[in-house]
């Protein structure tokens, strides 16, 4: 394959400019001005960026258990139609990939897929807090990261003794920052507009207290966290802080949290019901300028699919949390980060290919000579206004939302697995 004419933007070298890149057998061999080869593969990128496939660190694709709701198969196709090429999807299934014989069940789904996808694995058997899985094993059977995404680990010997584990095997715990002894109705922010609703909501210090707790136990025992989808200004602080005093720990936003407002929920309802929930404008902002001086070094999804008949439901109090996120993600960083001014597209990059893979230990992220040939070509500037997807849901807040940016090709170790024809 020969891409030809666009601008080549790799995030970890810096390097950017108009240049074409030639693959073979999956791998980038050249790139350089001017490639001249005879190629019946050829993809002209004039006035289009090249730049590594995205890779997003948490998504939940429902298989097993829900599929209802995603496969992952429709998830690895929503996410390829994203600009994404590596995936990694979250524990929370039926049942919960706690043991070997479940994750090695989801792996064998996940190699026969169009892209990269990984899982995650619990922390402690069922969720529950109280025992931890068998970390060594599993890590060795392929996961990715320890997480037990969506319940906070609240005993304090459990999460002390799971992350000397973590340390001990190089692995990441990744950790959902919620204490529901303050949450009363979750999925909404505790503030004047939840309450004119009549919901209770949850206040930003259910999560502020669990972000200040996990960043210093991880400070003082030297293990590396990964705070999920940060939502609260005094939780970035809190990161902020805990980065300068040198522990090892990065944050993870969501699109949806750095565009919008709990103001959304007037015109929304349900699909801007999510954990933890959008909050003020202050918080918006504060997550925005987080994400400027790299408080907050990644952008994920939090992909959340669910059917219109649980999110359509009268009392809005009883419909599940989430939205799908993966095939908007680029264009809202787009059109919310970048077209504003407040980070450069290299930036905007950099948090949603080669951090997210090198916090990992993934083999993505780069676009370099003998790298894996893993793409996304974008137009940055086309228009679209979102209304059907690859997804099985399309719980979205952004349904009929002109927004700013269009993926054109997805390759995947060099070969197109999503091509936009309009």
């Amino acid at each position: 394959m020969l891409i030809k004419n666009g601008r080549v933007i790799d995030p970890k070298s810096g390097f950017n400019e108009i240049s074409d890149i030639y693959i073979e057998n999956g791998i980038i061999k050249e790139i350089s001005k001017n490639i001249n080869l005879e190629d019946e593969n050829v993809i002209d990128a004039k006035g289009l960026i090249v730049s590594p496939g995205l890779v997003d660190i948490h998504v939940h694709f429902r298989e097993p258990g829900q599929t209802h709701k995603e496969t992952i198969e429709t998830g690895s196709n929503a996410a390829a139609a994203g600009g994404f090429t590596s995936v990694v999807a979250m524990a929370n299934t039926k049942p919960i990939i706690d043991n070997v014989e479940t994750l090695n069940y989801v792996n064998e789904i996940m190699k026969k897929q169009k892209i990269k996808v990984y899982s995650a694995a619990a922390v402690t058997k069922g969720f529950k807090g109280k025992d931890l899985t068998d970390m060594p094993s599993l890590k060795k059977a392929g996961a990715v990261v320890f997480t037990d995404d969506g319940i906070p680990i609240k005993d304090y010997e459990i999460m002390i003794e799971a992350m000397k584990e973590a340390k001990k095997l190089g692995m990441t715990i990744s950790l959902h920052e919620e204490d529901n002894y303050f949450i009363k109705n979750p999925g909404y922010n505790k503030g004047q507009i939840a309450k004119s609703l009549g919901i209770d909501g949850a206040p930003n210090v259910s999560e502020d207290l669990m972000v200040a707790r996990d960043g210093l136990l991880a400070l003082d025992l030297g293990a590396k966290i990964d705070i999920q989808h940060i939502s609260s200004k005094n939780s970035v602080e809190i990161v902020r802080s805990l980065k300068k005093l040198g522990a090892n720990i990065f944050a993870e936003v969501t699109p949806h949290h750095f565009s919008l407002n709990e103001e959304a929920i007037l015109e929304k309802k349900t699909l801007a019901k999510m954990n933890p929930p959008i909050r003020s404008e202050k918080d918006r902002l504060s997550i925005i300028e987080g994400l400027k001086d790299d408080t907050i070094e990644v952008i994920a999804t939090d992909h959340a699919p669910h059917t219109f008949e649980e999110k359509n439901v009268e009392d809005i109090r009883k419909a599940p949390s989430g939205i799908i996120g993966l095939e908007t993600s680029l264009s809202l960083a787009i059109t919310n980060l970048l077209r504003p001014g407040y980070l450069s597209l290299e930036k905007i990059l950099e948090k949603m290919t080669y951090n997210p893979a090198r916090f990992l230990n993934l083999d993505a992220g780069q676009i370099r000579i003998g790298a894996n040939a893993d793409i996304v070509i974008f137009d940055k500037d086309e228009l679209v206004t979102y209304t059907d997807f690859k997804s099985k849901s399309s719980n979205s807040p952004f349904i009929n939302k002109p927004l700013f940016g269009s993926v054109k090709y997805t390759i995947v170790d060099g070969k197109v697995v999503y091509r936009n024809e309009v």
